[in-house]
């Protein structure tokens, strides 16, 4: 296992806060660019040197987890919109559904997308939208989902009950899809192909604190970011009474429990086993919730940075 802490960070501004989720372009024009969203809606491409940044469309919204279908175009999630494609020559935007069931999604969030088309993809909670999820957080409401639309369009509930549905990912032989519960520190694996099809069970457990986004690396192993270090307090709190978890919540923001400043992703096998833990110095950026490994350069983005950052392992 590879383990880390060094100051060796390259922190790139972008023009906006929140660059939440990151993306390296394998092929066609916009090869080794990074694609991130950030807060006020904005999609951004920042070239492989991080020397030019250029917003390439604006959702309305706020974009999240950030993928490139086969056919080059941006695959985004979106908080408040749903599933989004965007075309990153003309910043053309369609919504590929904001819907489950007939019921609009409250807290899209984060995709992975299989070589057939298939689209996998979570909403973090049918109860609270992405400016109230310290509330769904605290309270547990168990009422994250992970989906997969087929290239037809239909959308299927594959599993429900998570305690904060977040980043989606695939294995590399694609036997398995796995997604973060960030409320239960854990990610959770589904089985696609194989004896256990259809069987459910855990990637990793006991993570050393809050899994946001996770990934596929081009080195075939599955990246998790922890955004937060385990806190005791907030533990205590998501097993209290309902009715404390909620009087928590309402209590102002500066008296809520606050993420530590902390750089940290891990990376995991398909067989679950940790590969590299990288922990890094928080001082010059902190919370990392969304990592993409390629060639060896670990990209990132922050809920709250205004800016993506990288580290070569």
């Amino acid at each position: 296992m590879t383990t880390a802490r060094t100051t060796d960070l390259t922190v790139v501004p972008v023009p906006a806060h929140g660059a939440e989720d990151v993306v390296v372009a394998t092929s066609g024009p916009d090869e080794g660019c990074v694609f991130t969203g950030t807060e006020d809606g904005s999609v951004f491409r920042v070239s492989h040197d991080g020397a030019k940044v250029d917003r390439v469309a604006h959702t309305g919204g706020r974009p999240l987890g950030i993928e490139i279908d086969a056919d080059g175009r941006l695959l985004v999630c979106d908080a408040k919109r749903g599933v989004l494609r965007i075309d990153t020559a003309t910043g053309g935007i369609e919504t590929v559904t904001d819907r489950v069931g007939g019921q609009p999604m409250v807290f899209c969030n984060n995709a992975a997308i299989a070589s057939d088309g298939t689209v996998w993809f979570s909403d973090s909670s049918q109860r609270y939208g992405i400016e109230r999820w310290k509330d769904d957080f605290i309270q547990v409401t168990r009422s994250g989902r992970l989906m997969r639309m087929d290239p037809d369009g239909t959308v299927t509930v594959v599993l429900d009950g998570l305690a904060f549905a977040n980043g989606v990912a695939l294995s590399k032989d694609e036997d398995f899809v796995c997604v973060a519960e960030t409320g239960g520190r854990t990610v959770v694996r589904r089985w696609l192909t194989g004896d256990r099809a259809g069987m459910r069970d855990l990637l990793c457990s006991n993570l050393p604190g809050y899994p946001d986004n996770i990934a596929r690396g081009s080195d075939g192993l599955i990246w998790v970011t922890i955004a937060s270090p385990r806190d005791p307090v907030v533990e205590r709190l998501q097993g209290a009474p309902l009715k404390v978890r909620k009087l928590v919540t309402r209590i102002p923001q500066k008296l809520q429990p606050q993420p530590a400043r902390t750089v940290r992703v891990q990376a995991y096998d398909d067989e679950g086993r940790l590969v590299h833990d990288l922990d890094l110095p928080g001082e010059r950026y902190h919370m990392v919730t969304g990592v993409r490994e390629h060639d060896g350069r670990v990209w990132m983005g922050s809920l709250h940075e205004p800016a993506i950052a990288a580290h070569d392992l």
